[in-house]
């Protein structure tokens, strides 16, 4: 589509999180009028702020692994394990439960892998593209990411290093004595690791939002703080957004709403088995000094990342829905895995609960509407929403101006749900 005809459509974008801001700046580089619909200000305790800060192109293997589901039952009753749930949600979940282990088999577990790695690819590039138009102040550091684990759980690291291997995925293989070099303030507790060299990680996910935020701005983007109530389709077929107080039509919509994104998507009649995974993290001010890069301990799955706001503790899988209330039980978790690793840590602060978008297939929804021709989506990208905020903002972007690519955007289309 010729750049000028563009400038005539005008597209809104629902939801001011990281995936719609960076939507937005690639529509605005493509010619299109852009308005940015939010009940929120960007940046508000949304899962674009409290995330772990972490840029993963290395993150292909799914949590849809054949051995995953042996390994539920311990999770859940280990204290100090990853996994909760929240026992009124169960009969909620139970839909999006089936499908997820239907898609436990090898062949989907190599399937989601491939796909996420077609766009893990290209996630820093995409990124490169819109920091080149801020000033990023060290707001982000390309010190890598490290993982380690004790002796326990072998079989499932040689499964996600033995994948990563196959997709190209640049890892180094750390000893204990490596890893001490590393970071010498972990306790050691660990017997092997991992190093992503390529991964980077955000000194403020929020600072970070909102230089792009006010690129999008300054490049004549407008910004509505409302919330979007209904979504309604004229006789040609164009989007009708009415929030609480007014109307706003487009010529294209999409949707970037995360974890709330189910509700707009049921309007339009388009099922997506779409749920959340609820996460928390919790900050240890001063404390960054303590580490140079973000860690993250495998056997109870939780990541530290040296953050200006101290030492960022970001974890836990729990499964409870978009209303229950915060679980202190998972707060405490993460403040006594913390201190397991750093003994020194002492008052914590910032509890905070977000909510991961994601899909039983742990593939994201990027792409248009299965009924709606002018109606598209970007969701569902589950822990890796952060990372992938400025690809799919570019494939989306591409889409809507009907622009030519070599990837292979099938799998993430919501038609897989029919």
């Amino acid at each position: 589509m010729n750049e000028d005809l563009n400038l005539k459509s005008s597209v809104g974008v629902v939801g001011a999180g990281i995936q719609g801001i960076c939507t937005s700046i690639f529509l605005q580089k493509k010619g299109f009028k852009v308005t940015l619909i939010d009940r929120e200000d960007p940046g508000k305790e949304s899962a674009s702020y409290g995330n772990a800060g972490h840029f993963s192109p290395y993150a292909s293997v799914p949590m849809n692994r054949p051995d995953i589901l042996l390994d539920v039952p311990s999770m859940l009753f280990n204290s100090t394990g990853p996994l909760a749930l929240k026992w009124n949600y169960v009969p909620k979940m139970i839909p999006w439960f089936l499908k997820f282990i239907k898609n436990c088999s090898n062949k989907n577990m190599m399937h989601t892998a491939k796909y996420m790695h077609q766009i893990l690819d290209l996630a820093l590039p995409a990124y490169d593209e819109l920091f080149k138009d801020i000033n990023l102040e060290g707001l982000v550091e390309n010190k890598g990411i490290m993982y380690f684990w004790t002796d326990k759980d072998l079989k499932s690291r040689e499964l996600e290093i033995k994948i990563r291997n196959e997709l190209g995925v640049k890892q180094q293989i750390l000893t204990p004595h490596e890893i001490h070099d590393l970071e010498p303030h972990i306790k050691k507790i660990y017997h092997g690791g991992i190093l992503y060299q390529n991964a980077r990680h955000a000194r403020n996910p929020k600072k970070i939002l909102l230089k792009l935020f006010d690129l999008f701005i300054k490049k004549g983007g407008k910004f509505e703080k409302n919330n979007v109530k209904k979504i309604n389709f004229s006789s040609d077929e164009k989007p009708i957004i009415k929030t609480e107080f007014s109307s706003f039509h487009f010529d294209k919509l999409v949707i970037t709403c995360g974890a709330f994104s189910k509700h707009l998507t049921d309007q339009a009649n388009e099922k997506i088995p779409l749920d959340t995974e609820r996460g928390y993290h919790v900050h240890f001010k001063n404390h960054d000094h303590l580490l140079s890069r973000p860690v993250i301990f495998l056997n109870r799955g939780f990541a530290i990342t040296p953050m200006e706001q101290g030492l960022r503790v970001v974890g836990t899988v729990e499964f409870g829905g978009l209303k229950n209330p915060k679980s202190k039980k998972r707060i405490l978790n993460l403040v006594n895995n913390a201190k397991y690793l750093f003994p020194e840590l002492t008052t914590h602060y910032d509890e905070w609960l977000g909510f991961r978008p994601t899909l039983p297939d742990f593939l994201p929804v990027i792409g248009p509407s299965k009924i709606h021709k002018n109606l598209f989506y970007s969701f569902g990208h589950h822990h890796l929403g952060w990372t992938l905020g400025a690809i799919s903002g570019k494939i989306i972007s591409g889409i809507i101006a009907k622009e030519n690519t070599n990837l292979d955007l099938t799998p993430y289309n919501s038609l897989r749900f029919s």
